[in-house]
């Protein structure tokens, strides 16, 4: 099959609103928790998150196209145009013909959900005579950014949403690197976008006893492993890669990131919120693509754990590693400790942050975590506080979702 690699990354995230930025306060070890400032969370359990900052649409898009577009759509407009030009990809250069070959795959939770609660408040609020905006619905949907996407680019590939909740943007990007292995597209812009900060969100979640409620202390609040953790801290953003066919970048001379050479996806078949206790999904994920890599688990530098700051979580997801790979010294880490939870963007951020580990050669630390639960396995390599620089030829990337879904992506140093 075709060799798959990244040629270009875009980022919206809490953290910094490019790649570098993001990378950077990555390697710096901030915490992007604050209180919320997109709604009156006086009466909510949870009052802070990790809201993206700074963000103007205005420089992507013009003013009067704004009110088209929900946030989480906006966050990947911006997303994809930073990746787009990363890869040194200028598709007015195409003709139609060759557009044929370029195809979007976009992921998203909650797609439109701020528009779609104050619509939705609107009508509540009126005569209940229905007023809705003609922009209510193809603002709402899931599926609106992938189409934006290539109606911007005049893309004329594949193009779809996928929604595996808080896997889905990992999903996005092994659905891209299958649909180019099987040499039905040569580039494929994957990635996920969440705007999901909002009253119905947090509300919910809150409801689920599933946030931290950390308010004293917001920017030490996701501590992933530790067993003071309480809960995840939500996040927004988005994030955006080119996936290419090696013989096409080459061709064109780009300049080649990391190589993707693995995906797996499975299911916990276990529980509507809950992770198998025993890490079911996770083991399924992790040996299939390493195995789908021709490699073995002794060949991994690195895993960007999807570790939530959750308590069961967070367990099942390191007893199953410890499944896979028993008492190898495989680096462990939980980025969400700085980005919070980008829900079905996290898999996307979490990948460049894998591709950087591996071009880079280094291991982001897992902050805030001071005392490791006690029923974490015995023997796991979990950094923390600072970054640990050494060779990087191997990262996995976990995620998982309500559902039980499970996706786990491996990428590997470029090598000719």
């Amino acid at each position: 099959m075709k060799r798959v690699v990244i040629t270009g990354m875009g980022a919206i995230t809490p953290l910094g609103n490019s790649v570098n930025e993001f990378w950077e306060n990555i390697l710096a070890g901030k915490s992007a928790a604050c209180p919320i400032t997109k709604f009156d969370t006086s009466k909510f359990k949870t009052n802070f998150a990790c809201e993206v900052k700074d963000f103007n649409i205005e420089e992507y898009i013009d003013k009067k196209e704004i009110k088209k577009y929900d946030l989480f759509t906006q966050y990947a407009i911006a997303a994809t145009d930073q990746a787009i030009k990363d890869a040194g990809l200028d598709f007015t250069q195409m003709d139609e013909i060759d557009r044929y070959d370029v195809g979007v795959i976009w992921a998203t939770g909650n797609g439109g959900i701020s528009t779609f609660e104050n619509q939705l408040k609107e009508f509540n609020g009126g005569d209940g005579t229905p007023r809705f905006s003609p922009y209510f619905i193809p603002k709402m949907i899931v599926d609106i950014a992938a189409g934006v996407i290539s109606i911007r680019h005049q893309l004329y590939g594949p193009n779809y949403c996928t929604v595996s909740a808080c896997a889905s943007s990992n999903t996005a990007i092994i659905s891209a690197f299958d649909t180019i292995r099987l040499g039905k597209a040569r580039i494929m812009i994957a990635g996920g976008s969440e705007a999901a900060i909002t009253e119905a969100s947090v509300g919910g979640f809150n409801s689920a006893q599933a946030l931290s409620k950390n308010n004293e202390n917001p920017q030490q609040a996701s501590r992933p492993f530790d067993v003071e953790r309480d809960g995840f801290v939500m996040g927004e953003g988005a994030g955006a890669l080119i996936l290419e066919d090696l013989e096409s970048a080459l061709k064109r001379g780009a300049t080649i990131h990391a190589e993707l050479v693995g995906g797996a996806m499975a299911a916990d078949a276990y529980h509507l919120t809950g992770t198998h206790p025993e890490g079911l999904g996770a083991v399924l994920g992790m040996s299939k693509a390493i195995k789908e890599a021709g490699i073995t688990a002794k060949d991994i530098d690195y895993i960007n754990a999807h570790a939530t700051s959750t308590g069961i979580g967070d367990i099942s997801e390191l007893v199953g590693i410890k499944k896979v790979f028993g008492d190898l010294p495989v680096a462990i880490s939980g980025t969400k400790s700085m980005t919070g939870h980008l829900l079905g963007a996290a898999g996307a951020i979490e990948s460049i942050i894998s591709v950087l580990s591996v071009k880079n050669d280094v291991i982001p630390a897992t902050i805030n975590t001071v005392n490791l639960d006690e029923a974490i396995p015995e023997g796991l390599n979990i950094i923390l506080g600072n970054p640990v620089y050494q060779k990087v030829n191997y990262v996995l990337n976990n995620t998982f979702g309500f559902g039980g879904h499970t996706a786990t992506s491996l990428f590997k140093k470029y090598v000719e």
